[in-house]
């Protein structure tokens, strides 16, 4: 990515993270003399997507069985506009994915040989925000994909990234706005594959948008996570990456240091030990397909796993 392309994204990171702050009358971060770990309260976050509004609620239900003060922040936005809220300390913990944040805090790109996950791991450590750690990650792993309809996969003989190349400038790709910014997203599968698309619709990042839209055949090609129940109860085909343009992405807590006390190391690590990529998509379902409560699903899981 250019030096102008970063400075572009970061205006509008900026800019976004202001009218986030100040959107609906009032400031969605600001939690009063709790907010941020000036407190003795953690501040729990999510991204604007269903998975990650779930894992905040298991990482604050777990937090409260062991006796630690919580407060939510769900749905703050995507990447750019949480981590802001992270780095000015209005919020103190996300449950993050490791080649995902590694790819946002490496900008320049991550090295080709950084794709297994405990790679992933040991090379986010050199670059997380100052006063920030990672927990031990979970097995649990979704990754994004390009996936299509069976009907487009069998029309272009699809089967991976890489047959997407001659067909690309017939087809429209749908997903979060930011992926047209991304290493991990438009400008990755133009450096890395060649593909290039007629078209991108910024839809959301995984969600019903996206998945709509393609169940509608209004986009070609969705970026969608690996764990989404729509692909399974639609029949879609993920392609495949054979070069590794998205990264690993075990399910990793991310936390303010001085956030960090025992109890609560206590509490998230017993998430990430029960959290694998078949029950956590079991209990996506429940909250994609069955409509249910992220926290009772998250209460229902942690109880399950016998951590509340």
């Amino acid at each position: 990515m250019s030096r102008r392309t970063r400075t572009t994204a970061y205006l509008f990171a900026t800019l976004a993270v202001a009218g986030s702050l100040t959107a609906c009358g009032g400031d969605p971060l600001d939690s009063g003399s709790d907010s941020g770990s000036g407190g003795d309260t953690i501040v729990v976050g999510s991204a604007n997507f269903p998975e990650s509004e779930l894992l905040m609620e298991m990482y604050a239900q777990a937090l409260e069985s062991e006796g630690v003060k919580v407060k939510t922040k769900p749905n703050i936005g995507s990447r750019e506009v949480y981590m802001e809220a992270f780095k000015s300390g209005d919020i103190d913990l996300l449950p993050e994915y490791n080649g995902a944040l590694l790819a946002y805090l490496k900008p320049d790109g991550v090295p080709e040989n950084v794709s297994a996950p405990e790679d992933v791991y040991e090379a986010l450590q050199d670059v997380l925000p100052e006063g920030s750690e990672t927990l031990p990650q979970s097995e649990a792993e979704d990754k994004d994909t390009l996936t299509v309809s069976k009907e487009t996969a069998a029309k272009y003989s699809l089967t991976s990234i890489e047959d997407l190349a001659p067909v690309a400038k017939n087809l429209t790709l749908g997903g979060a706005p930011e992926f047209k910014e991304r290493h991990q997203g438009l400008l990755g599968l133009d450096e890395v594959y060649g593909v290039t698309f007629k078209e991108f619709k910024p839809l959301d990042a995984g969600g019903p948008l996206t998945t709509s839209a393609l169940k509608k055949g209004d986009i070609d090609v969705a970026n969608v996570f690996s764990t989404d129940s729509a692909i399974p109860t639609n029949g879609w085909v993920v392609l495949e990456d054979p070069k590794n343009l998205f990264l690993s992405q075990n399910v990793v807590p991310l936390i303010r240091s001085e956030a960090l006390t025992g109890d609560a190391e206590s509490a998230l690590n017993a998430v990430s030990e029960a959290l694998t990529t078949e029950n956590l998509t079991e209990a996506l379902a429940k909250v994609q397909v069955d409509k249910a409560d992220p926290a009772t699903v998250a209460k229902e899981f942690l109880a399950d796993n016998g951590i509340k």
